[in-house]
């Protein structure tokens, strides 16, 4: 059921649902870029109907297992102690579970632009008795280590004996995932639980490996009408568990609030001491629920003026689009800013992909890189920090310079899994898509675009530059020359489609000259060659010598650019990777009248015994990545040295031919292909852009959103009204406006941060307004379709579109 949004501002679920419960849990997570708990009701634990994870950026743990006969080492985003355990139970009955009281009234909202989340409900008990329950909580935006629960009970016409508990549940295990629950889940132990003063619970656990330390202190308080009152406790202390227990005397008309207070630290934490320490004096410096949620707001609120993006007149567009910044806030934020952490895929949100970073920064970096600058630096670093392991990772392979990790977790090593269970067939099978070295690629793109948007030169005498040069280095090692064709090759890989691993019939796995992976390999050696023009000579030599970079390299990469083969079939179809032509042809008709959803076509060919890498089909089209990462232009630019082609007709006609052959089993799927769409099928990519954006409100792949949010997909979305439909790029220290709106969006207004200048852009259907703020920086150059020009701080260009 999708939920309803009247306010544009506001997510409201009607009715309770067991059957959903778990989609809405990760929908309505709150979290601050810290840490993030999903929406689960409180005091629910995890079973077939809740799930009520809590989890903190960075924090992973390694458990060993035996599959399919192989030792398998696995690292997760841990599972942390639940600090939603607060309820209630009436005389001496079961404590409360919605699914065993008779409901007049269930009503779930996630106000976005506050960051809170509120359950309301009204139910008679066995007992005849009628009470409303409302319950409000948030993760703190400003103090990250604080989250507040409230609830607040109406007696409606019982009196008698009302029992409060409020506890720290330390008693949890990462099981938020079906297919993993095989496998070893325990991450933690307890190391110390207590109740430092006569209102405050204390939990310290440890993880089992990584010997993380996390400290949750929590703080209660009662009240009647408003006013706080004292009550006798009963502490309970129960496996890994703490919890305190009151017995309150009500009568008809009484509202009781229990006011829940929690401070959550860990010893990954910076400027900081112990964490038990840490959390127990975060707590006393909390004020009240009220006074939290105050400044709570006002942070959020400065947030949204940095991401706002408005549609005059779309309001099924608009909520949704706010949610998908919601959550992407929710993950990383400023409170992220210090802490070396990555962007995951899933979010903070669930145990999906057990946490890992992939490449989906590409699709993130773009709507940070003009609104919270900072913040993409922070998470550039994590990669920088990794440098190490990622050379050490191509020096083993035989490569120089840096192998980034397709999944990547605590210290940079490779952390993909080498076996998959397939839920369909039961069987566990070899997974070779960490050969997916396109990831590297990715890093340097960010590095550059961060670089193009913010101008930071700082970062571009550091991190920047090595993180673009060590990962040129990889490709110009990665390259071998084939003296037959007069052409370097690449081969071993996997490329983002992540159907194809293997030639039918062949027992090596990776395929040859994956157009997407050699092309990305061209730019980056050209944008490595333009990042050593840039620099200073002094540091030009400081690189030159620390890398050990010689002539003949630098001449390899040049020739590399200018040799590198790409593979075409049928008169300008880019071929998916080498041999592509020559797959068989799926009967595509036959498997959506079978299956119906063919989403993951590899898990149902495997489970036919069958093999996806026999066909032209593809998981998500890397052909058409190209026409997402690059404009036109762009990849003309990049072909035509080469000596390939790109004529204009070529580009709808490598799209159609894909389309048909795409199941779209990502999520980032239908992203690709609205924006590939925009300027030749305008319907068409509509109906992708709102697939996207209904790819977790709708859960169209069945149960994956409860799983943790696709959070790539999700910002992607937003993405594409910034830069495919109002056509928003930096470029060439130019920023570029080159808008293809349609005109069934309404107006389209948003700002960004484009070198320290606050430029608002206004898109109607007939022309863009820009606007930069006042203020004493120096002017920046716009662009519109080959025009650039120069404009101050306060001034507005309009352009005909």
């Amino acid at each position: 059921m999708m939920p309803e949004a009247t306010d544009g501002w506001t997510w409201t679920y009607e009715g309770f649902d067991p059957d959903e419960e778990m989609l809405r849990e990760a929908l309505c997570t709150v979290g601050n870029g810290y840490f993030a708990t999903r929406g689960a009701a409180p005091g629910s634990r995890a079973d077939d109907v809740h799930y009520p994870g809590t989890y903190a950026a960075g924090c992973y743990n390694r458990l060993s297992s035996t599959v399919a006969g192989q030792v398998v080492e696995n690292e997760s985003l841990v599972n942390l102690p639940n600090w939603l355990a607060l309820t209630f139970a009436i005389e001496d009955g079961d404590w409360f579970d919605p699914a065993d009281v008779e409901l007049s009234a269930y009503r779930q909202q996630l106000d976005l632009q506050r960051g809170v989340l509120t359950r309301q409900l009204r139910f008679r008990d066995a007992g005849g008795r009628t009470t409303h329950v409302t319950e409000r909580r948030f993760a703190h935006m400003e103090s990250r280590h604080l989250a507040c629960i409230e609830l607040t009970l109406r007696i409606e016409d019982w009196s008698g004996r009302l029992r409060v508990r409020s506890g720290l549940d330390g008693d949890v295990e990462n099981s938020g995932v079906a297919r993993y629950r095989a496998l070893p889940g325990r991450h933690l132990r307890m190391v110390e639980r207590g109740a430092p003063d006569e209102e405050t619970l204390l939990l310290v656990v440890e993880t089992s490996q990584s010997r993380i330390r996390i400290a949750e202190a929590a703080r209660t308080r009662l009240f009647r009408g408003g006013e706080r009152f004292a009550a006798p406790r009963r502490l309970i202390e129960e496996g890994a568990s703490i919890a305190q227990e009151h017995d309150l005397t009500v009568v008809a008309g009484d509202e009781i609030t229990i006011e829940k207070v929690v401070a959550l630290t860990t010893s990954r934490d910076p400027a900081s001491s112990e964490p038990s320490l840490n959390a127990c004096r975060w707590l006393r410096w909390a004020g009240s629920f009220d006074a939290l949620l105050e400044r709570h707001a006002l942070t959020w609120d400065h947030l949204w003026r940095r991401f706002r993006i408005t549609l005059a007149h779309e309001t099924d567009v608009q909520p949704i689009v706010r949610l998908h910044l919601f959550h992407l806030l929710a993950t990383v934020s400023w409170n992220s800013i210090d802490l070396d952490v990555g962007v995951p895929p899933r979010g903070l949100h669930g145990e999906a992909y057990r946490g890992h970073i992939f490449w989906d920064e590409l699709f993130v970096f773009p709507t940070l890189n003009l609104r919270l600058p900072s913040l993409t630096r922070s998470l550039l670093e994590y990669r920088r920090r990794r440098l190490p392991a990622a050379r050490h990772a191509a020096a083993e392979a035989g490569y120089a310079g840096a192998m980034f990790p397709w999944q990547s977790g605590t210290d940079g090593r490779e952390e993909s899994q080498r076996l998959h269970l397939n839920p369909r067939s039961g069987r566990w099978i070899p997974d070779v898509t960490y050969r997916q070295r396109h990831v590297g690629a990715a890093v340097a793109y960010n590095a550059w675009l961060y670089y193009q948007a913010t101008g930071d030169r700082g970062f571009l005498l550091g991190a920047g530059s090595e993180l673009i040069l060590e990962v040129a280095r990889f490709w110009g090692s990665a390259a071998t020359y084939d003296r037959a064709r007069d052409r370097y090759v690449i081969t071993g890989v996997v490329g983002p489609d992540e159907f194809h691993t293997a030639y039918p019939e062949s027992d090596e796995p990776g395929i040859a000259n994956n157009a997407y992976t050699n092309i990305m390999a061209v730019w980056v050696l050209r944008r490595a060659l333009e990042t050593l023009e840039l620099l200073p000579e002094w540091r030009r030599a400081e690189f030159v010598e620390t890398l050990g970079l010689r002539r003949e390299e630098l001449e390899r990469w040049d020739e590399i650019t200018r040799k590198m083969f790409v593979p075409y079939h049928d008169d300008g179809i880019i071929s998916q990777f080498e041999g592509y032509e020559r797959l068989a042809e799926l009967d595509w008709s036959r498997y959506r009248e079978r299956y119906r959803d063919i989403h993951r076509l590899d898990r149902i060919l495997e489970a036919e015994d069958d093999s996806v890498n026999r066909y032209r089909a593809s998981k998500q089209a890397d052909v058409l990545m190209l026409f997402y990462v690059f404009s036109a232009d762009e990849l003309r630019q990049l072909l035509e040295p080469l000596g390939y082609q790109l004529p204009p007709d070529a580009i709808p006609r490598n799209i159609d031919y894909y389309l048909a052959r795409t199941s779209h089993g990502s999520t980032l799927s239908a992203v690709v292909h609205a924006w590939v769409l925009a300027r030749l099928h305008r319907v068409e990519a509509l109906e992708y852009f709102v697939q996207a954006l209904r790819s977790d409100v709708a859960d169209i792949q069945g149960g994956t959103t409860a799983e943790g949010i696709h959070l790539g997909a999700m910002v992607a979305s937003v993405d594409l009204l910034q830069r495919c439909f109002a056509g928003l790029e930096t470029r060439g220290d130019v920023l570029w406006i080159n808008p293809y709106w349609p005109p069934e969006l309404g107006t389209l207004e948003f700002a960004v941060l484009y070198r320290e200048h606050l430029v608002t852009l206004r898109i109607t259907e007939g022309t863009a307004h820009v606007s930069t703020g006042r203020g004493v920086q120096p002017s920046i150059r716009i662009g519109y379709r080959g025009t650039i020009v120069e404009v101050e701080p306060g001034s507005t260009v309009s352009f005909a579109v």
